[in-house]
C-alpha cells in the first residue's frame, strides 16, 4: 500500500518545474556522463559529517531517476540514525536487518513510494553491531541480487567521518557522491572525508555542494568533481 511523503524534503516530486528540481536532473544527468565508458547502476551518497542533506540528496535524486522512466530503488544503510523512513512517511518496523538478519526476503520489505517506478528499503530496527552487519557477505550477495531486478540502486549510507560503515559499504558500489554544505563544514574535514575514500579506493564521481542563502531562502544545489584545493 503506498503512503505519502514528506513535503519538506522532496521537492522533485511536489515542485518539479523548480530550480532546485532542475538542478536534481542536472546532477543526474552528470552521473549519467561520467559513466560513459563503465557502469554506475549502484551509487552511494555520504557526507563528512551529520546533517549536510545527504538523505534529501539522495532521495530527490531517486525521484529524478524515477521520473526519467528508470526502475529504481532507495535503500536505507545507515543503522544508527536512520532517516530515509521519515522522508517518505514509512513504517520502520521492518527494513535492511530484517533481510541481514534472514528473518525476511527482500521482497517482503520493499515498500512503494508515490512516485511511480521508485521503491524503497528502509534500514529497519536499529541493531547493536551495524558495521558487522554491513560487512556480512549477506549484504553483499543482497546487492548483486538486487542489481537483476533494478535499473538504478541508491545507497543513503552514515557519514564517513562518525563511522567506518560507508566504507564498508562502498565496495559494493559503482561510484560514490560526497555531499557538502558549502561554507558550514571545515575544509579539512571534506578533504578528510575524501581522503578515506580514496583509501578503500572509492570511486568518487562527483561533490553535491548544497547552498543555502538565509536571506533570499533559497537553497542551490551543485555539482562538482573532485574536491578543490
Amino acid at each position: 500500500m503506498r503512503r505519502s511523503i514528506n513535503d519538506n524534503n522532496l521537492i522533485t516530486l511536489i515542485n518539479p518545474k523548480s530550480k532546485i528540481s532542475e538542478a536534481f536532473r542536472s546532477l543526474r544527468t552528470n552521473i549519467q556522463y561520467s559513466a560513459m565508458d563503465s557502469q554506475l547502476k549502484v551509487i552511494m551518497v555520504t557526507s563528512a559529517q551529520k546533517e549536510e542533506g545527504k538523505t534529501t540528496t539522495v532521495s530527490n535524486l531517486a525521484v529524478a531517476y524515477a521520473q526519467e522512466g528508470k526502475k529504481v530503488l532507495l535503500i536505507d544503510t545507515d543503522l544508527r540514525r536512520p532517516s530515509l523512513h521519515q522522508v517518505f512517511m514509512q513504517s520502520n518496523r521492518v527494513g535492511l536487518t530484517s533481510l541481514l538478519a534472514y528473518q525476511l526476503k527482500w521482497q517482503e520489505v520493499v515498500k512503494d513510494t508515490m512516485q511511480d517506478n521508485l521503491s524503497i528499503i528502509t534500514s529497519g530496527p536499529i541493531p547493536p553491531n551495524p558495521s558487522e552487519m554491513l560487512g556480512n557477505q549477506r549484504m553483499q550477495l543482497l546487492v548483486e541480487e538486487l542489481r537483476e531486478h533494478y535499473d538504478i540502486i541508491l545507497i543513503d549510507t552514515p557519514p564517513i567521518l562518525a563511522v567506518t560503515d560507508g566504507l564498508v559499504i562502498n565496495s559494493l558500489c559503482d561510484g560514490v557522491i560526497l555531499v557538502v554544505i558549502a561554507g558550514k563544514v571545515e575544509k579539512e574535514l571534506v578533504k578528510k572525508a575524501k581522503a578515506n575514500l580514496d583509501y578503500v579506493n572509492a570511486r568518487i564521481i562527483g561533490i553535491v555542494f548544497n547552498k543555502i542563502n538565509r536571506k533570499d531562502v533559497k537553497a542551490t544545489l551543485n555539482y562538482e568533481y573532485g574536491v578543490r584545493d
